[in-house]
């Protein structure tokens, strides 16, 4: 990955593959009102950067049954650096951790589940306390409804 500078060309590709990545060449070239050529040479450039990192589907949670989403604040009593890394393993290779962070603040780790129902999350919640050593608080936060969601950064 290297350094990149990114003007304003730059950024309508971005804003623009953020909507839509399945955007073919030309039909972005015409909407950033670019030629195909250097349209296409600005794409590679901004993958070969790592600043479009990869392209992926973004699918309806309702419509694949994983309406729950819970919002998981922990506190914990080791902060050493060895137990961050085991942790930071083990939490992400859970597949209803959708993000994970680590905070500052009252809490030291915030994550997002995403789950069928409250059983399932109950489930997700007996691992994670039977197989994290340390941890002093387990908070959930239920989200009642989504008002906006969205994967665009404001480029």
């Amino acid at each position: 990955m290297t350094n990149i500078k990114i003007d304003d060309t730059d950024r309508r590709i971005l804003r623009e593959l953020q909507e839509n990545a399945e955007l073919g060449i030309t039909e972005l070239a015409a909407r950033i009102n670019l030629s195909s050529t250097p349209c296409w040479r600005r794409v590679q450039k901004l993958q070969d950067a790592g600043v479009i990192r990869k392209k992926v589907a973004l699918l309806d949670s309702a419509k694949v049954k994983l309406n729950v989403s819970v919002f998981v604040h922990i506190k914990t009593r080791n902060h050493s650096h060895d137990w961050f890394i085991a942790f930071s393993k083990k939490i992400s290779s859970y597949a209803e951790v959708a993000e994970f962070y680590r905070m500052s603040g009252e809490y030291d780790y915030l994550m997002r589940i995403v789950v069928a129902d409250i059983t399932a999350f109950d489930n997700f919640y007996k691992r994670l306390v039977e197989e994290t050593p340390d941890l002093s608080d387990v908070t959930s936060s239920f989200a009642m409804e989504q008002i906006k969601y969205t994967t665009a950064l404001p480029i």
